[in-house]
């Protein structure tokens, strides 16, 4: 800007109050660094003395002004104004016009408007020189800044509030709460508008605040949560570092005091007392107890337990999680005949220990429970408690089979009567002796029927059933030797006809059903009547088996085919029994290696010529053809119902366009003609009973152009129409099932040359005819609308007439 000046310049005053006090400000050029004169500039004057142009700096102007006049900001001043009103002084930019105003003659400049520095802080103006009268620029526009000086008019804020803070109870003192931080508006680089120091006004007895940091701490440390749980703190914060004149803002703080686990669980009581009925089965719960704590949360968490021997055998003590209570159930079996009163200890502990609280004593107490078993009468019980008796299978009918006994627990110890539930006994195999208690056997026993017998015997108070207990006894029935053995099987075997003696045909085992101690031996021999045999011979192998074997070379099926071989079997008792089986022996034709080729039975040759093979694709085959069967009957039926709906299906397209009022006499592309006209034969209408009219005689064409005649007309004779309608009728009411077609046939033609204009009622409504329709109310229940149309339309025209 130094070098476009050449030598035209105007000079910028700085006119402050409060500046002009400290004295004259220092005087820049226009435009900084590069616009100061360089060396071999001409606008530098000999000594290095600097030619000025503009002389100027920041105007600064006081916010808050609450004066009447406007304030004085500052003076711009140009070197070529001589004084005489030549040179016209304006500003533009942020704030010119409205807010600062200058005098276009003397460059004074005022602020009209009251400023606020917390809004904004300096506006960016631009000043120029002009000529009055050519309104030329003398001098390049220059921008200046006017800024708005700071005063202490905005308090401290505390912006993130509400502040809620927590510290653990019994924190030592000196632990840090939370921190708290207040802002102000203020300039933070002028003075100490904006320096905040902070202090407690409420809550200093337990709480303090760092000054500069705002850090709030504990000043105590028996902050204990049992008594007070929450501590409202007010914190202030002033400006101008707290001294006197200094705005200040305040704002509360929530302190919550957490709890710790300090407090040990005590019972309220120290002796609980329950009582409960003697026949309360194992797990019942006798009663509840608790512990009260203090603490919160899981702090209060705590178990119990059982501390004497009597408790832990007799009763079980659980923490119900939910409410931390005791739980009291029977763990065994209580008896007031044995015991009338249970004492037992409890304890309850805290489950979460903190070790920093150990010293302030043991976290666990005791308590004292009294449980009072209550005497109930009670049945009678087993004893001892047998369930198993043994019995011989061949005992007689009342023998003894053993003898129960139950006993009634109660002190008053009332007389027992025993029975059987014949649920388990239905055949009733055994009895018992109803004041005994002696089972005895009412029925003849079968071991190889029923090895064992299941029953349940009642035993009962005898004056009072319904205490009535059950036992379940097994008796075993033992086993004599009453069952003569037998061949496992009827066996048969097969020899071959050139076999040679001495060789092994068939092994013989028996069985027997009876069941010795000793365990099964079977003695072997050829039965009495087998004595003269030559043929076969008989080897007892002594395990309980036995060899036959051949006694002579070769054998002919032709003389004889089967032999039949008496074999007596024995068993060794006590008493022995026996039993004579016997062995089929065939001959059959072998090849040269030993094997079975054909035999005189049916059974060998079917297994020589039919394989497992051949049956497989025998049943395959059998399961194809019934697979064809099938789909075969499945498609006939599938086709048929086809056809069915297929007819359906048109009766029904016929049925829903006959129910469609159609477009007119031209339309003839809506219904299919052909098809309703072909329902009926109109012959029968030709052939008729002769009773005539005009259309006797005559063509079909004819006789349909002289049914629908409404109009009156002498010649016209309506038997014909009144015969070919009852006709109809006729033939709707003989078959329900058919839609009435003729109804629609009847009005669907008009015929050729018809005299009738048109087949209309609306004619027909004003032609005056003199036709009775009075029989149409004799046609019945179909045709009453009808009838009713015509009744009302004939009693219309009769009332005219009148």
């Amino acid at each position: 800007m130094a070098k476009g000046l050449q030598g035209c310049c105007w000079t910028m005053l700085l006119l402050l109050c409060a500046i002009q006090e400290l004295g004259a400000w220092a005087v820049h050029t226009a435009a900084e660094g590069p616009d100061l004169g360089q060396p071999g500039d001409p606008t530098l004057l000999a000594g290095g003395r600097v030619k000025r142009g503009w002389v100027w700096n920041q105007f600064f102007v006081v916010e808050e002004y609450t004066g009447t006049e406007p304030l004085y900001v500052g003076k711009i001043h140009s070197d070529s104004d001589e004084g005489d009103g030549s040179i016209k002084y304006t500003i533009s930019g942020e704030g010119a016009g409205t807010i600062f105003l200058i005098d276009e003659i003397t460059g004074d400049i005022h602020a009209t408007e009251r400023l606020d520095r917390e809004q904004k802080t300096f506006y960016t103006l631009r000043a120029q020189a002009r000529d009055r009268q050519t309104d030329q620029l003398l001098e390049p526009e220059s921008e200046f800044i006017i800024k708005v000086q700071d005063i202490n008019d905005s308090e401290p804020r505390f912006l993130e509030g509400p502040y809620i803070g927590s510290v653990a109870e019994l924190s030592p003192i000196g632990t840090s709460v939370m921190q708290v931080m207040a802002s102000d508006a203020d300039d933070p680089t002028y003075g100490s508008s904006a320096r905040i120091v902070y202090s407690v006004l409420e809550g200093e007895q337990h709480f303090t605040v760092d000054s500069k940091t705002g850090v709030i701490r504990t000043a105590v440390a028996d902050l204990d949560r049992e008594t007070q749980d929450r501590y409202e703190v007010v914190i202030r914060a002033t400006d101008m570092a707290g001294q006197l004149g200094g705005l200040s803002g305040s704002t509360t703080v929530t302190i919550v005091v957490t709890d710790v686990n300090d407090n040990p669980p005590r019972f309220p009581q120290k002796m609980y007392q329950f009582s409960i009925v003697e026949t309360a089965p194992v797990g019942t719960a006798i009663g509840r107890v608790k512990a009260e704590d203090s603490d919160v949360g899981e702090n209060t968490d705590m178990t119990y337990q059982m501390k004497d021997e009597e408790g832990v055998e007799m009763f079980k003590v659980t923490t119900d999680s939910n409410t931390q209570e005791a739980v009291i159930t029977v763990q065994k079996p209580l008896d007031y005949e044995s015991k009338k009163v249970h004492t037992v200890v409890v304890e309850a502990l805290n489950k979460f220990v903190d070790p920093r609280f150990v010293d302030l004593g043991t976290f666990r107490d005791q308590t004292i429970v009294r449980v009072s078993v209550l005497d109930v009468d009670e049945p009678p019980e087993f004893w001892p408690p047998s369930n198993t008796m043994e019995v011989q299978e061949d005992a007689h009918v009342g023998s003894i089979v053993g003898v129960v006994t139950a006993l009634d627990p109660d002190t008053a110890n009332h007389p027992v009567r025993y029975a059987i539930d014949r649920s388990t006994d239905t055949e009733r195999i055994f009895d018992i002796d109803a004041n005994t208690g002696a089972i005895v056997t009412g029925k003849v026993l079968d071991r190889e029927t029923a090895g064992w017998h299941n029953i349940t015997v009642l035993a009962m108070e005898a004056d009072n059933h319904s205490q009535v207990s059950r036992a379940s006894l097994r008796i075993r029935i033992l086993d004599v030797n009453d069952n003569p053995p037998e061949l496992a099987t009827p066996y048969e075997a097969a020899v071959c006809e050139d076999a040679k003696p001495g060789q092994l045909i068939q092994t013989i085992s028996v069985v027997d059903r009876d069941e010795p101690q000793g365990g099964h031996r079977f003695y072997f021999t050829l039965a009495p009547e087998a004595t003269n045999n030559h043929h076969f011979s008989l080897l007892d192998v002594k395990d309980n088996t036995a060899a036959v074997h051949t006694q002579r070379v070769g054998f002919n099926r032709q003389e004889q085919d089967v032999y039949l071989l008496p074999i007596l079997v024995v068993d060794s008792g006590p008493p022995a029994l026996s039993s004579t089986g016997t062995l089929t022996i065939r001959v059959c034709g072998c090849d040269s290696t030993g094997a079975i080729q054909s035999c005189n039975s049916t059974a060998y040759a079917m297994s020589a010529t039919l394989s497992p093979g051949a049956l497989i694709a025998l049943l395959v085959c059998i399961l194809i053809l019934v697979v064809l069967v099938l789909l075969i009957l499945t498609l006939k039926r599938h086709h048929k119902s086809h056809l069915t709906s297929e007819d359906d299906e048109d009766m029904r397209d016929n049925v829903i366009k006959y129910n469609d009022e159609g477009g007119g006499e031209q339309d003839t592309e809506a219904y299919d003609m052909s098809a309703l006209r072909s329902l009926y034969d109109f012959s029968e209408i030709k052939g008729g009973d002769g009773g005539g009219g005009p259309g006797e005689g005559g063509n079909p064409a004819s006789e349909r152009h002289a049914l629908p005649q409404w109009v009156q007309s002498p010649d016209l004779d309506f038997s014909v129409f009144r015969d070919y309608i009852c006709r109809k009728v006729e033939q709707a009411d003989e078959d329900l099932s058919v839609p009435p077609y003729d109804s629609f046939q009847t009005y669907a033609f008009e015929g050729s040359d018809s005299p009738v204009p048109s087949l209309s009622s609306i004619n027909t409504w004003s032609s005056g005819s003199e036709q009775d329709f009075s029989y149409l109310g004799g046609w019945g229940p179909r045709f009453r609308q009808l009838a009713a149309l015509y009744a009302g339309r004939r009693g219309e025209e009769d009332s005219e007439e009148s």
